[in-house]
């Protein structure tokens, strides 16, 4: 892997759908009745997902060991972090087992992060037009 963070032409792009993802798990994390998609999947297992994805995206963005590191220890404060606002309300309950799937769908985004799918954004950045 390089040391160095990869050039992207569409960076601020991507840094938006970031924050956008971001903003999405916070949503549906929070409101009394997230919306149904129409997949029964397993709560923990929706939990693990959505912090691999957004670990894997903010990897994708941030090559240094210190950014990745501090990004993880962000979004493993906010699955906490909404752990405990769930706990707080009164439509979702605050679980710990909740917060062990988020850490360890953060754990899991910066693993995959490390193989072949470390330059994913790369790739789908390169069938794209060149930004000015």
């Amino acid at each position: 892997m390089p040391s160095t963070e990869p050039q992207f032409s569409h960076r601020r792009l991507w840094l938006l759908v970031g924050w956008v993802l971001v903003a999405a798990v916070i949503y549906v994390s929070l409101t009394p009745k997230p919306p149904d998609v129409g997949i029964r999947i397993n709560d923990k297992f929706s939990h693990l997902a959505a912090y691999a994805v957004l670990m894997g995206w903010f990897c994708q963005l941030y090559w240094q060991r210190g950014a990745r590191l501090r990004n993880g220890l962000l979004l493993v404060a906010m699955g906490i972090a909404l752990e405990i606002a769930q706990g707080l309300g009164q439509h979702r309950m605050f679980e710990y087992a909740d917060m062990l799937a988020n850490t360890l769908g953060v754990l899991a985004g910066w693993a995959l992060a490390r193989g072949p799918l470390s330059r994913l954004l790369l790739r789908f950045e390169a069938m794209l037009p060149a930004h000015n």
